[in-house]
């Protein structure tokens, strides 16, 4: 079985390199596509083995919805080559437990549908936590997560199906009756919050397009991404713990369980909840 994995990506170095060696390590470094949003020496430096596609960074209008076909259009074209096709943002590693699955090739081997997704969560930065060096990976330190099912995201596609705002393009007429696949042992690490060194970097970066000239921009969030950054780790701090064992399973059925179909934009995605706990990685996630 032929899998890749492409990621698109301006300036998160930090984000980048996590990225990298994950899906390396599981894919095979010549297997991982990179699209630099913008001409980049430090994306190939960081990425000496991946394909990097650099593609202008002259206009940002309609930011979210151009990068999407775009993405799509060159996913479409890597299924020509791969029997799968991982699509994720630079800062979402997709991790399996190994009591369900031995790999990647183990999980995909078994589905009969051509789009799978994982059960999100955000990884967090505690108070106690030490600072990450360079090229330590996230999940070897972080072990507070909260589950989301904002992240619980579409990330493996083949064929013709197409990604669209965490979940996936189908056609209307398919909306209805298309499988929605989430299996039991599949999760998307979204490293945002996990490294806050990083994160302040990111910021000025999503405050730069916002501000932007250009219609369509992102819109409060990364205006002012500091706001949202202090209600995470608020949270954080005053969530009430859960074991994972008890967690875990709970909220996996309950976002794995009635999606939101929307065959007016050809859209099905996992509905938003979010848990009202914190919980504690299993130690399988410190090399995942």
């Amino acid at each position: 079985m032929k899998i890749c994995a492409i990621t698109m990506v301006y300036r998160d170095y930090w984000a980048l390199s996590q990225w990298y060696a994950h899906y390396g390590r599981h894919l095979g470094h010549q297997n991982l596509y990179v699209v630099s949003h913008g001409f980049d020496p430090e994306v190939a430096r960081l990425c000496p083995k991946a394909s990097v596609i650099n593609i202008p960074r002259d206009d940002l209008s309609h930011f979210d919805k151009s990068r999407g076909r775009m993405l799509n259009d060159i996913q479409r074209g890597l299924a020509e080559i791969y029997d799968w096709v991982i699509r994720t943002d630079a800062d979402e590693l997709i991790c399996l437990s190994p009591q369900h699955y031995s790999g990647f090739d183990d999980l995909l081997s078994g589905q009969d549908a051509n789009a799978v997704f994982a059960l999100g969560f955000n990884l967090g930065e505690e108070r106690d936590d030490p600072v990450l060096q360079d090229g330590e990976p996230a999940l070897s330190k972080r072990r507070s997560a909260v589950f989301t099912g904002h992240y619980s995201k579409a990330w493996v596609v083949r064929k013709r199906v197409g990604l669209m705002r965490h979940g996936i393009e189908v056609r209307p007429r398919f909306v209805q009756r298309h499988p929605f696949v989430m299996p039991r042992g599949v999760f998307l690490a979204h490293l945002k919050f996990a490294n806050t060194r990083a994160l302040s970097a990111a910021n000025s970066i999503r405050r730069e397009v916002a501000n932007s000239d250009g219609e369509g921009l992102p819109g409060a969030a990364w205006q002012d991404p500091s706001s949202e950054n202090r209600k995470f780790f608020k949270m954080l701090e005053t969530l009430p713990h859960q074991d994972w064992n008890e967690i875990e399973p709970s909220f996996h059925a309950r976002i794995s369980q009635n999606p939101i179909r929307e065959p007016n934009k050809g859209l099905i995605r996992a509905r938003s909840y979010s848990s009202q706990v914190k919980t504690t990685l299993p130690d399988w996630f410190a090399s995942a």
